[in-house]
């Protein structure tokens, strides 16, 4: 069972996400537009509840480990990330669930906050492969994914039914480990060029 930790960088720390997380969660995280292309939408204090408890729900079966995003500069909580779909005997998991509130996109966090996911897989649980996901409609979430360095993989057609009841294809994406050297290397780059 991959256990509970703090992944700390420049910008960015990951701390176990909990039920105290909440009201923090609910200040940066309520914005409809936000959940536009994400299945299950987040819009109220009540929702923001049940999406954390369905993240420690997943962490108590094993199958996820749910992290708070929070702004290394200023201690606050800015979003949440998570490892899920943990396969253990095939040392595979993904980078999923993740969302940042809209003043820290396109900045060094969410870089960061990926390069210390990612090593955590591959140097510390051993993982071979890290897979990640994102709506067919969403650029901006797909153009991140490629800018840390993962593949394309191909588009799982109807895959998912989001919360408006549209039928959502989704592009898979993928580290391998033997391409994490690299995939470090260049990350390492752009985050000393973001100081």
């Amino acid at each position: 069972m991959i256990l509970p930790v703090t992944l700390e960088g420049r910008h960015v720390r990951l701390e176990p996400l909990a039920q105290e997380h909440h009201a923090a969660l609910c200040a940066v995280g309520l914005d409809p537009d936000l959940w536009e292309l994400i299945p299950n939408r987040v819009t109220s204090p009540e929702e923001m509840a049940a999406y954390i408890q369905a993240a420690l729900n997943g962490q108590a079966a094993g199958s996820a480990l749910p992290f708070a995003t929070v702004d290394a500069t200023t201690g606050r909580v800015i979003g949440s990330t998570r490892f899920m779909n943990i396969d253990e005997a095939n040392r595979r998991l993904e980078i999923g669930a993740t969302w940042i509130a809209a003043p820290w996109r396109r900045t060094a966090i969410n870089t960061e906050a990926k390069y210390l996911l990612l090593r955590h897989a591959f140097e510390t649980l051993g993982c071979i492969r890290v897979e990640l996901k994102t709506d067919s409609l969403n650029q901006r979430s797909r153009n991140a994914i490629r800018r840390i360095g993962a593949t394309e993989e191909g588009t799982l057609r109807q895959h998912i039914i989001t919360w408006s009841g549209r039928l959502r294809d989704t592009v898979y994406f993928s580290v391998l480990d033997s391409e994490w050297p690299r995939v470090k290397r260049d990350l390492e780059q752009k985050l000393d060029r973001n100081g």
